[in-house]
Formats: structure tokens, C-alpha cells, sequence
């Protein structure tokens, strides 16, 4: 450590006359070794972040390609949901389609069925699905390059038709991600997002999932915009620009109701609003 000090400190010394530099991130032994150097460190997160929010041309090539594998990991789940198949399952077969093609691993196990999908944020489990439950799932994927999808899907282990309660809250999630899609543009303010994003019914606002859009990169990045009700706790400043990469996020779900419905978009911000970046279908039989 004190060898490594020592060619940090003797780099930053030559370039950086005030001898300061912000690091992301840093163990504190390693940090008080440069300090002894009278190196000054600073948290560099948020630099990074800021950085980071841009993606340019490469990493749009990254995020399509890594869209393609959840795509097609996401088409293979529908193919095998089927009665008696349990969410481990599932999830895992999900994660070898992703690794198999060069991605490199699956960040949460957001994939639940039937009465786990309400409220959200269960983790897959040996549940076997059954006929007629809705099965939901967040992919929270690394894909190939490190690059991240995060998009989300509910659909139907058939052959039942739905339920009234299961098309109405399907119909919600949908409207409310496209109805906060539709407003993403460039210089479009974080409160000002949060002002016009659609509200859940009263019903459902105790199990909302916390978050209008998230940026999206590598990981969960730069932006987080909040709820308006939640804005003035966690919200902060700031505005799209063309480049940025989000997911629009929904999850509509009552208290004491049997299931739920988790729907999630990833889209880039352009010169004039928004295109997606992964594109996977909705059921139209929840949409009827």
C-alpha cells in the first residue's frame, strides 16, 4: 500500500499542482496513506456520476447489445412457464441465457409468482407457479461489457383467462410508465417530472415502488427522481439531457389483494424525447 501511495502521490504531485483528487471510491487505510503524501481526497462519486450519465456512442452499442440478451432471456421464460415450473427456475434459467452469451451475472432475484408479487421486492423461492398466476420479474441483468438492462415484465402461466382485478392493475402499470415516458425530454426538470408523472389510485399508493425513473448504465445510476410526495425528502435539482439513459419504473399493487403488477421501461433521452433501448412486448390478453 505504501508503494502504491507513493506512485499515486508522485503522479498527482507532477499533474495536479494543488494536489487534490476525488476518488469514487477508496478503503480509509489507503486513503490516510495519501494524505500522508499530503495528497488531498475527496468522495468522487458524484463527479463520476455526473460524468457517467452521458452515454456515448460505444456504450450505446454496449446497452443494445446487452438489451438483446434480455430480450432473449425474457422470450425463453414465457416459453417455459408453465405449471409446476418454481421461480428458482425461472430466475436461473434466466441468468445462464444471460451468461452464455457473454453477460456477466444477474444483480437481484426480483422474480415471484401468484401472492409474491404483492407488495413488490419478494426474492425468487421453490414456489412452484400455477395455472392463471401472474408471474413478475425485474431483470436487473449485467449484461455483455458490464453494461446493465433493466426492464421489467409481468405476465400469465396459462391456459386461464385473467381475471378482471389482474387486467386492471396490468392496465395501470402500463399506462402509468408510458404516461411518464411520454414526458421525457430534454431540459425536462427532475421536480418538474415528478409534478406531471402519473399517481397511483389511492388504493394503491401504499405499495408503490418508490421511484418515477432511474438512470441506467453499469449499474442503478445518476438520476433517481422520487415521487413528488417524496421530493422534497430525496428529490434534488437537475435536468434530462440527450444522451442520458433511464428506466421508467411502475408497480401497481393493493394492500390485502392477491397479486401485482411490476412494468418497467428502458429508454434514451434524444434531441426530442425518448426511444427505447430494450423492446419486449406486453400481454395483450392483460390489455384486452
Amino acid at each position: 500500500m505504501e508503494k502504491w501511495a507513493d506512485e499515486v502521490a508522485d503522479v498527482v504531485k507532477e499533474k495536479f499542482p494543488n494536489q487534490r483528487i476525488a476518488i469514487d471510491r477508496l478503503d480509509g487505510d489507503a486513503r490516510a496513506e495519501l494524505e500522508k503524501r499530503q495528497i488531498s481526497v475527496s468522495f468522487g462519486q458524484d463527479v463520476i456520476e455526473h460524468a457517467q450519465c452521458i452515454k456515448t456512442p460505444q456504450e450505446q452499442n454496449a446497452q443494445a447489445r446487452s438489451a438483446f440478451v434480455c430480450e432473449t432471456g425474457l422470450a425463453r421464460l414465457k416459453a417455459i412457464t408453465r405449471p409446476g415450473i418454481t421461480e428458482n427456475e425461472l430466475w436461473a434459467t434466466f441468468g445462464a441465457i444471460n451468461a452464455s452469451l457473454g453477460g456477466d451475472y444477474v444483480e437481484t432475484r426480483l422474480l415471484v409468482s401468484g401472492e409474491r408479487t404483492n407488495p413488490w421486492y419478494s426474492e425468487a423461492s421453490e414456489k412452484p407457479v400455477q395455472v392463471g398466476e401472474l408471474v413478475a420479474f425485474d431483470t436487473d441483468m449485467i449484461g455483455p461489457l458490464g453494461y446493465s438492462t433493466d426492464i421489467s415484465r409481468t405476465w400469465m402461466c396459462q391456459d386461464k383467462a385473467p381475471t378482471e382485478e389482474q387486467k386492471t392493475v396490468y392496465q395501470l402499470s402500463y399506462e402509468q410508465v408510458h404516461h411518464n415516458m411520454a414526458l421525457l425530454k430534454p431540459g425536462l426538470g427532475f421536480r418538474e417530472l415528478a409534478e406531471k408523472s402519473s399517481k397511483n389510485p389511492d388504493r394503491f399508493e401504499e405499495f408503490e415502488v418508490g421511484v418515477v425513473v432511474h438512470g441506467i448504465g453499469m449499474c442503478n445510476e445518476y438520476p433517481q427522481v422520487a415521487p413528488l410526495k417524496w421530493f422534497d425528502q430525496t428529490g434534488y435539482d437537475g435536468e434530462f439531457q440527450p444522451g442520458m439513459t433511464v428506466s421508467v419504473e411502475s408497480y401497481i399493487g393493493e394492500k390485502g389483494a392477491k397479486e401485482g403488477v411490476k412494468l418497467e421501461e428502458m429508454v434514451r433521452i434524444t434531441e426530442t424525447g425518448s426511444e427505447l433501448v430494450a423492446k419486449f412486448p406486453f400481454e395483450k390478453e392483460l390489455l384486452s
